[in-house]
Parts: C-alpha cells; sequence; structure tokens
C-alpha cells in the first residue's frame, strides 16, 4: 500500500514538474527571482528530451508500482489521466525533439516579455 502511495506520489511530482517546466516561465512574470530554479528546470527537460534519456523520476514510479504489485498504469484517476500525459503511447525521437523545442520556444517569450518589461519598470524608476 505504502509503494503505491509513494508510486502515485512521484508521478504527481512528475507532472507538477512538467507543468512547472512548460508555464513556471510565467511565474518568473510574477516572481522574477524564481527564473533561478525555473531556468535550471528548462535546461533539464530538454536535455532530457532533446538525448531520448529517461528521467531518473520515471524508473523510480516503476519500481514503486512494481514493489507494490503492480504491472502497469491501468487503473485509478492518476494513473489514467497523468500517465497518459507524461508517457504518450507513439512516442518517437522526432516527437520528443519538437516538444523540446516548443518548451523551449515558450520559455523564450515568456523571459523576453519578463526581460522587457523588466527594463521598462527600471527606465521608470
Amino acid at each position: 500500500m505504502l509503494d503505491r502511495i509513494a508510486a502515485d506520489a512521484v508521478l504527481v511530482l512528475h507532472f507538477a514538474f512538467v507543468v512547472f517546466v512548460v508555464l513556471g516561465g510565467a511565474l518568473v512574470l510574477r516572481w522574477p527571482k524564481l527564473a533561478w530554479i525555473h531556468l535550471p528546470a528548462v535546461v533539464w527537460a530538454a536535455l532530457v528530451e532533446v538525448n531520448g534519456w529517461i528521467c531518473p523520476l520515471t524508473p523510480l514510479e516503476v519500481s514503486l508500482r512494481r514493489a507494490s504489485g503492480e504491472a502497469g498504469y491501468a487503473g485509478d484517476f492518476l494513473e489514467h489521466y497523468l500517465v497518459a500525459l507524461l508517457y504518450p503511447e507513439g512516442l518517437t525521437r522526432a516527437t520528443q525533439i519538437i516538444l523540446a523545442s516548443v518548451v523551449l520556444a515558450i520559455n523564450v517569450v515568456i523571459y523576453a516579455a519578463a526581460l522587457i518589461r523588466s527594463r521598462r519598470y527600471r527606465g521608470s524608476a
């Protein structure tokens, strides 16, 4: 039971990390110091996708699921909805590179807006 709860917690953490990487730049607009956490997260996620690496959270979750007696991801809400987002069927290297490029592009736009906003703020002070 505890292994299953831990596996679900790892899955939620993994999903939260992905959301933070993709949309965390918007938080930087509000809290600029968050960039010190967000930028390394974006770099890590892009490296994982572009190089075809496996995030360490994935084998951790799988081992916890196996320890709890599970073989796969079929089952409850977390597994049904979140796993498909993190581990889509048919994921190819080309798709991974496209995903990494989209994430980087989104964040470049957000950070450019943050820099422009910062310069305007400093110029009016």
